[in-house]
């Protein structure tokens, strides 16, 4: 929030977890990118006078209209001429702001997100017209992808909305610019964030918005990352593998995908922390599936055992919301920390 040049919303999908948002709010956002109407509830429902933005070129019939005449929705996206004629059957046009998503590709996004979603860049200026003509206001939205390893993709992305916004008879208010900033994990080192911020900062000077005009980000990773711990129960040994009470389908299912192959991990014994010569180990989640591996190889102390605990750290991103009950197995006891104070260096306590 300090070091973006303009609006910051947060990713509802990266962690819709109530706790997660009370934090969230407390820390001073007040704006909340959500792609369903039920993440718009679970947003209110924390903070009711939250601003939300229905952020997604499809939904389910009667999504919108609900979202905006139960709950205040305002901002609305599409990247099809149908999608205006969908929301035009659903919402008062006159009193939203609707953002028409332009596709941009760039190599450095390790998952693409204008595959599925983003209307071509020569379409756009017919589809920014459509949007007017209903009487509601354009705005301009792209997202360069997932996990951008460098950040010239924000420049180059930015340049191209540049010459789009010069092109249309109309000056745009805001102009979203996505998320996608990545986090650095053990083994997968990305730039510090300050340097996607200088690149956004010097692009989005040279955007011809109207008067009054801002930049938005939708960030989801880099803001739920760094604040949730999983802390799984160590179930059986055999010599270089452990087996323990999450997995795959679990929390850790988002390291199936493209990225990072493993979080920071540390050992308690009985609530002390465990050091001493190390070993590389391959984990395995509870489940009955062959492909409950996580896929990384971890250092961990070398007598580990069953009973101790494994604190896997910064996966506050995609694992909470990405979670199933698949055999049975389900993680779904959360703890809050308030204060650090009360824990001597090196100790944890479990409520239970």
């Amino acid at each position: 929030m300090a070091g973006f040049p303009g609006r910051v919303l947060y990713a509802v999908k990266a962690c819709a977890e109530p706790e997660v948002l009370r934090l969230l709010v407390s820390a001073g956002i007040r704006h909340f990118d959500c792609a369903s109407l039920p993440e718009v509830e679970t947003v209110k429902k924390v903070c009711p006078t939250a601003t939300c933005y229905f952020m997604v070129p499809v939904w389910l019939r009667g999504e919108a209209r609900a979202a905006q005449q139960e709950l205040g929705v305002r901002h609305f996206m599409v990247d099809h001429e149908s999608g205006v004629q969908r929301l035009e059957s659903e919402i008062n046009m006159q009193r939203s702001v609707v953002f028409a998503r332009m596709a941009v590709h760039h190599e450095a996004a390790l998952h693409d997100l204008s595959v599925r979603f983003g209307a071509p860049v020569e379409t756009m200026p017919a589809l920014i017209e459509t949007i007017h003509a209903s009487g509601a206001e354009p705005a301009l939205a792209f997202n360069v992808g997932t996990m951008v390893i460098r950040p010239e993709a924000y420049r180059y992305a930015i340049g191209i909305a540049k010459t789009l916004l010069n092109r249309l008879p109309l000056k745009i208010r805001l102009a979203d610019i996505g998320g996608g900033f990545p986090r650095s994990y053990p083994q997968f080192e990305v730039p510090p964030l300050s340097s996607y911020f200088e690149e956004i900062t010097s692009a989005v000077a040279q955007l011809p918005l109207a008067s009054g005009g801002e930049v938005l980000t939708e960030p989801g990773r880099m803001l739920a990352a760094p604040g949730v711990s999983a802390i799984s129960e160590v179930l059986q040994r055999k010599g270089d593998r452990l087996y323990i009470n999450d997995g795959m389908h679990g929390v850790f299912w988002e390291l199936r995908y493209k990225g990072h192959d493993q979080y920071a991990c540390r050992v308690y014994r009985k609530g002390q922390l465990l050091e001493g010569k190390m070993q590389a180990f391959t984990i395995y989640g509870p489940t009955c599936d062959s492909g409950d591996e996580l896929p990384g190889k971890v250092q961990l102390p070398t007598d580990i055992c069953p009973g101790d605990h494994l604190e896997f750290g910064g996966l506050g991103a995609y694992s909470l919301t990405g979670r199933t009950n698949f055999n049975g197995r389900y993680s779904d006891h959360l703890v809050t920390i308030d204060s650090l104070d009360q824990f001597p260096p090196g100790h944890i306590r479990y409520n239970t």
